[in-house]
């Protein structure tokens, strides 16, 4: 019996111009979102952004996913700079201040677990709702060609820029991730330790350069 490959556990087909294409041809956009600091908020403001959050849920008829990706951060590459900056000094007051700044931040690391967290919204498309939008008869299998994805696309920009707008009357920030991004942030959920170092696979100039994301209105 062959040994089944990686890919076949993966739910998607392929990345490509900003879009995950998942096996079943359905669409998916990612969009990075900001956070803020609800605590620090006046209660005024907390049910302001809890009415907004509220009334953009409301106003969709497609579901949407939340994801949080938490990662421990690395703060390997700011330790080594503050040890070029240590030995660049030449006021010897500032070089011991630096180097036992550097073992503070050292210490602080290893006795607590400190983490970065980013939050992200994936955004749903499928032929089966572009088939319909445009006339069409729907058939029983949805074969993905390019005139079908290009027009799924536009649409699927369209409900990322809806979201998009909704989330800034909350006061945050939604940016659409690029294809290279988006490989990215898969690679780094499936290989979390190699991630966590700051390692990432090398991407083909070719995908990096795809125009690969929505213009959204800042």
């Amino acid at each position: 019996m062959p040994e089944a490959a990686t890919q076949d556990f993966l739910q998607f087909d392929q990345v490509r111009e900003g879009v995950v294409i998942l096996k079943n041809n359905a669409l998916r956009g990612i969009l990075m979102v900001n956070s803020l600091n609800f605590a620090l908020k006046t209660e005024d403001q907390k049910k302001s952004i809890i009415y907004q959050f509220q009334e953009m849920l409301n106003s969709l008829d497609f579901p949407l996913q939340i994801y949080l990706n938490s990662r421990q951060l690395n703060i390997t590459g700011y330790l080594e700079k503050l040890e070029e900056l240590e030995k660049q000094q030449d006021n010897e007051l500032m070089q011991t201040q630096t180097q036992s700044y550097r073992n503070f931040v050292s210490k602080l690391v290893e006795r607590n677990t400190i983490m970065s967290k980013n939050f992200f919204v994936v955004v749903p498309y499928t032929l089966l709702e572009a088939e319909k939008k445009a006339g069409g008869k729907v058939p029983k299998f949805h074969k993905m060609t390019e005139q079908k994805f290009q027009r799924a696309k536009r649409q699927l920009w369209q409900r990322m820029e809806f979201v998009a707008l909704g989330l800034r009357r909350c006061g945050l920030k939604a940016v659409p991730l690029t294809t290279p991004e988006i490989i990215e942030l898969f690679w780094s959920i499936h290989h979390p330790r190699r991630a966590e170092v700051g390692y990432y696979p090398e991407i083909p100039p070719e995908i990096t350069q795809q125009q690969s994301q929505p213009n959204l209105q800042q």
